[in-house]
């Protein structure tokens, strides 16, 4: 055996051994699911979505034609402020946009306008960053909407 031969034969062997690790490597890779083969997921099972949207500077009715201060609520004025942020940083968590309307009707902001409520909203983030011990105990929507159900009455 000449000495080129020896060399083509590490050289065949030592691509060999690259191209069955490049397979392995690859078939872990779909097993995992970091790679999607096409053919083995069907579309039901391989769509994973996640929206997670922290903007409360937000308007929910655009298309209004009502009052502003009709279903007025005067049970707003005996809240503190505090109370107010509690209740709308919960009720933002739960992402029930009927539950956030109900609560901006509870702390005096009908339909999500209103005198004040740029003000309120212009203060629901310092106050947030204040407050992160509650905003991480209503992190969970379920969390968050037990605590509005216990607190929207008061």
């Amino acid at each position: 055996m000449t000495r080129n031969t020896k060399i083509a034969l590490g050289c065949g062997g030592g691509g060999c051994l690259g191209l069955i690790l490049l397979v392995i490597l690859v078939g872990v890779l779909i097993v995992i699911g970091v790679i999607k083969a096409p053919g083995i997921y069907s579309p039901r099972s391989s769509n994973y979505n996640y929206n997670y949207n922290s903007n409360y500077n937000s308007n929910y009715n655009t298309n209004s034609n009502t009052d502003s201060n009709s279903n007025s609520s005067d049970s707003s004025s005996s809240m503190t402020e505090d109370d107010k942020h509690k209740l709308f940083q919960a009720a933002g968590m739960t992402k029930d946009n009927a539950l956030v309307l109900r609560v901006l009707r509870k702390i005096g902001y009908p339909l999500g306008s209103g005198e004040g409520y740029q003000q309120f909203l212009s203060d629901h983030i310092p106050w947030a960053q204040k407050n992160m011990a509650f905003v991480r105990s209503v992190i969970d929507p379920d969390k968050a909407r037990a605590y509005v159900e216990a607190h929207i009455d008061d």
